[in-house]
């Protein structure tokens, strides 16, 4: 066996890789995994993302802008 098959978060990505994925912000990641919409796991607090889930939403995600702000 591997180094990469002993370890169990091989499988697994963070926020900020997931965000990297989906092009959307780290925080709007977290926003959908509290929403149940992205499946994650909180492990010593940071969330982690299989990454073959990750690869499923990513397929039928659309991001969506926000509104810009207007400046007075």
């Amino acid at each position: 066996m591997s180094a990469l098959e002993d370890d169990p978060f091989a499988q697994f990505e963070d926020v900020c890789f997931a965000a990297r994925r989906l092009r959307i912000h780290p925080e709007s990641v977290k926003r959908l995994i509290r929403a149940g919409q992205l499946p994650a796991r909180k492990f010593a607090n940071k969330w982690f993302v299989r990454r073959d889930i990750l690869e499923q939403f990513a397929g039928r995600y659309l991001p969506r802008p926000g509104n810009r702000r207007k400046l007075l």
